[in-house]
């Protein structure tokens, strides 16, 4: 003989049913509640967080300015990595720059490879003059923004998902305990002959 797989009835802890227990409505509406908060929540905080790393990457980016600084040394050409083996393109050298206040300053800075010294390169100074990494285009930081925001919507909606089956696992231990109680005063009745 075959195996008969049991009958998944959608809703039925909505349906009115004389086994119905009270916990299965309980569980049927945390599940329900769970899945609305996650869905609007995480949309919320995907939003949120995609907005606020998008204006603090416009801001960073409108914070820093490119200046031209003179290369003082030729930088080095065809570094190998020594751990991936591979050709460095870009290379840390010293330049000199003039800085908005006039102040002439010196530091390293990440030029292409094999720049010859007095060459003119472009470098990224802070509100005070000092060199910093280039920020990033409209389009990285749009892009960036974009998967943190869909990151923290992923993350919330697991959070709240996760919090409500808790909850649910705690309401079905409780009810199986009830169950349990009910069983040990109604079960040594139940092989009692009557008559």
């Amino acid at each position: 003989m075959g195996r008969t797989r049991p009958t998944k009835i959608l809703g039925w802890r909505w349906r009115s049913n004389p086994l119905r227990r009270h916990s299965d409505a309980v569980e049927a509406w945390i599940l329900l509640i769970a899945w609305a908060v996650a869905v609007i929540g995480g949309a919320v905080a995907g939003a949120v967080s995609a907005q606020g790393t998008e204006n603090a990457l416009m801001r960073g980016r409108a914070e820093r300015r490119a200046v031209s600084a003179v290369l003082l040394e030729t930088a080095p050409a065809d570094l190998v990595d020594m751990t991936t083996g591979a050709i460095c393109s870009r290379v840390r050298a010293q330049v000199r720059w003039t800085d908005g206040n006039g102040l002439v300053r010196t530091d390293r800075a990440t030029v292409r490879a094999g720049t010859k010294a007095g060459t003119t390169v472009p470098v990224w100074t802070d509100g005070h003059g000092r060199l910093v990494p280039e920020p990033m285009g409209p389009a990285e930081a749009r892009a960036r923004a974009m998967l943190t925001g869909a990151a923290a919507a992923v993350l919330g909606a697991l959070v709240v998902l996760a919090a409500g089956r808790l909850v649910r696992r705690r309401i079905e231990r409780r009810a199986t305990e009830r169950w349990g109680e009910e069983w040990a005063r109604v079960g040594p009745r139940w092989g009692r002959r009557t008559g």
